[in-house]
């Protein structure tokens, strides 16, 4: 969606030099971005029969806990080591350089619920790879994976769709890094 996309800004050489980062801050502080954004998930989800949406630390909260209310489903944080209180299960997943874990409470989940995972966005698809494991780990059924922006140029969608055989949803799209 051309609306949402360009309210996104792009931020060039950020964290290092030759990235071009992009930035969903500018579309979560502009109301109709934030609604549009929003809305347009709904549309999508409102009737596939999701019993619970997982959001991805931090910007996954955002949206998933925001989808989640408008769905009036539950919402299950997957949160970096070591920041949840309760029993865990945990995936490690490879970033640029080494690797880090995600978790995600054992009881969040049941046998056979259908999960939308939410994101803010799509790279390589390491942590979005690694979500997607937790949520079969404890035996629930991955709907769709759900973003605002991917990269197609770092292979994350693809990534996703054919080594975990899940559709990645973006509303819209950047070309480069």
């Amino acid at each position: 969606m051309s609306i949402i996309k360009s309210k996104i800004r792009t931020i060039p050489d950020y964290p290092k030099p030759g990235i071009m980062f992009r930035d969903i801050t500018s579309l979560l502080i502009d109301p109709e971005g934030l609604t549009l954004t929003i809305g347009t998930f709904v549309n999508r989800y409102q009737n596939s029969g999701i019993t619970k949406v997982a959001g991805i630390e931090a910007r996954g909260f955002i949206f998933g806990a925001a989808l989640a209310f408008q769905l009036g489903v539950g919402f299950v944080p997957i949160r970096k080591k070591g920041k949840l209180p309760g029993l865990t299960v945990s995936q490690e997943y490879e970033l640029e350089y080494g690797t880090d874990k995600i978790e995600i409470h054992k009881d969040a989940i049941s046998k056979g619920d259908k999960i939308l995972i939410m994101d803010d966005l799509v790279a390589t698809g390491g942590t979005l790879g690694a979500a997607i494991q937790l949520v079969q780990k404890l035996d629930g059924e991955v709907f769709e994976a759900g973003v605002i922006v991917d990269l197609p140029d770092l292979g994350g969608s693809k990534k996703i769709e054919d080594d975990f055989k899940v559709k990645v949803y973006s509303i819209c799209s950047f070309e480069g890094h």
